[in-house]
């Protein structure tokens, strides 16, 4: 059958930490690259399903959620909901490691020590979203479907744009979201910032 998608619950949020860490390494399995499994999700993904549900989506089929994509229509107000009611509680969890400790681990504590900061293209394109898919959901256009639906989303809204970050070394990720509409906004030695402008959806 067709994944369907349906609005996140409360329900999924083990769902969302497993894909995110499952597809954490450039779409590939990040297991073995986490001594801890939660460290991507923590920072990634439960954060906006936890806050922002109302602009989260899942994909689901007869195993269960496979895919999502999860986001906020304002990258202001996640910065200040996610240091408000997020990253202080973690931060109590977890210890900032010491400048010797290079692991992927110590950097993800560090990321979640630093919070997120909204970046200048926020102005502009003031949403912005993650989106991974479990590999048995990958291929057949579920990612468009889940995309379209999520600018649904947004253009009800009436958020005016979207923006995102990907990495260099995902260019099968890179292509789909410049099929997608997106742009690319700046370039990094490791990554692209892509935006989407969104017209109303009265517009469509």
């Amino acid at each position: 059958m067709t994944p369907r998608i349906r609005l996140y619950q409360p329900e999924d949020l083990e769902a969302l930490y497993h894909i995110c860490l499952k597809t954490g390494d450039n779409g590939g399995d990040a297991t073995h690259l986490y001594r801890d499994p939660k460290l991507l999700g923590h920072y990634y993904a439960a954060p906006y399903g936890v806050l922002f549900p109302e602009t989260c989506l899942v994909l689901e089929d007869e195993e269960g959620v496979c895919g999502y994509i999860v986001g906020t229509p304002d990258s202001h107000v996640f910065e200040q909901r996610t240091e408000a009611h997020w990253w202080p509680a973690l931060r109590e969890q977890y210890a900032l490691p010491g400048p010797e400790d290079q692991s992927l681990d110590a950097r993800m504590i560090r990321a979640i020590h630093r919070g997120y900061q909204a970046r200048g293209e926020a102005e502009d394109f003031p949403a912005h979203l993650h989106i991974d898919l479990l590999p048995r959901a990958q291929g057949g256009g579920n990612g468009k479907r889940l995309m379209l639906a999520f600018l649904d989303l947004l253009r009800s809204q009436g958020i005016r744009g979207v923006h995102l970050g990907v990495s260099r070394d995902n260019p099968r990720a890179v292509a789909f979201y410049h099929r997608m509409g997106f742009q690319t906004l700046q370039e990094h030695p490791w990554s692209y910032d892509l935006g989407m402008h969104l017209s109303p959806q009265s517009g469509q």
